[in-house]
């Protein structure tokens, strides 16, 4: 990108891919318009805080097409008049919109971190962990494989709350099931002692000692009250705040803070930053933060 691009340049070369993507609404299914792509991506910030970006409205509509056959709606200003009309299809049109890439151990350092932590932890009592962005289950269950290990127990005082918005993601979590290639960079030492085989071929089933670590919740963190007790140990909140505007992320941090131990952590995705509360958290470094009044490292 060139340094001399402005932002009105950025704007106006976004807003003729998006005139370039509904010139071809003509060889489409359905009738995509842009007034109707400006509504959706008012629907979904509002419901969400999800921010889509004006390139993203082939996506929008790949997404979004299955669900119009699905429902029998011609266009999609029908499609969006049933969701103003039945709040029984938000939950999959937010489902539809979200994206949810994942792997076991992502970002590896970020548990070594977190296990060193664990051990340091002297007081007798039960360490508690959110992850709210739990997609289909594989980050929660590293941390609790990653607190057997640090323990070496499968019975760990740890207990961890998996979250997402996307429920379907949730339900595929709590089955626990994976298949060869979605565990196929686990050591093999570790794929033995806390996964068994599932009852189709190629599958790993997590341990049942895992799962009872972990309870799963429907939470959008946009919502008013999130049911979620504090104090925590540690909030891993990676490759979320990417989908958020800067003020909305303040928001989110903000009501952190009060759940957050003053020597808890707050683990990011490895491209996000917040520098911009720089009053809440303070870099630990390799996107580790703690509360900014805690008294150190």
């Amino acid at each position: 990108m060139s340094a001399s691009m402005s932002a009105p340049g950025l704007a106006a070369l976004a807003a003729a891919a998006a005139a370039s993507a509904l010139s071809a609404a003509g060889e489409r299914e359905f009738e995509l318009t842009q007034a109707d792509f400006e509504r959706i991506r008012k629907l979904i910030y509002d419901h969400a805080g999800i921010v889509l970006s004006p390139a993203k409205l082939d996506m929008v509509y790949s997404r979004l097409a299955r669900r119009l056959r699905a429902c029998g709606d011609r266009s999609f200003a029908q499609y969006i008049g049933r969701l103003e009309r039945d709040r029984t299809e938000w939950e999959t049109f937010v489902n539809s919109l979200t994206t949810n890439l994942t792997s076991f151990f992502r970002e590896s350092h970020h548990f070594d971190i977190l296990a060193e932590r664990m051990r340091r932890i002297a007081e007798r009592r039960t360490i508690r962990i959110w992850c709210n962005a739990a997609s289909t289950g594989e980050e929660p269950y590293s941390l609790a494989i990653t607190a057997c290990e640090a323990f070496n127990s499968l019975n760990p005082p740890v207990h961890i709350l998996a979250s997402d918005i996307d429920t379907s993601v949730l339900a595929h979590a709590e089955r626990g099931v994976y298949r060869d290639d979605r565990v196929a960079r686990m050591a093999p030492d570790m794929l033995r002692r806390y996964f068994e085989r599932g009852t189709g071929a190629g599958e790993h089933r997590v341990r049942p000692e895992l799962k009872r670590l972990l309870s799963f919740r429907r939470i959008n963190l946009l919502d008013p009250v999130w049911p979620v007790q504090g104090p925590l140990d540690a909030i891993f909140c990676r490759n979320v705040m990417i989908y958020f505007d800067k003020t909305t992320q303040y928001g989110i941090l903000k009501r952190f803070v009060p759940l957050l131990r003053k020597d808890g952590a707050l683990f990011a995705g490895h491209s996000e930053s917040f520098m911009h509360a720089a009053d809440l958290f303070r870099s630990t470094g390799r996107t580790v933060y703690q509360r900014t009044d805690a008294d150190g490292n």
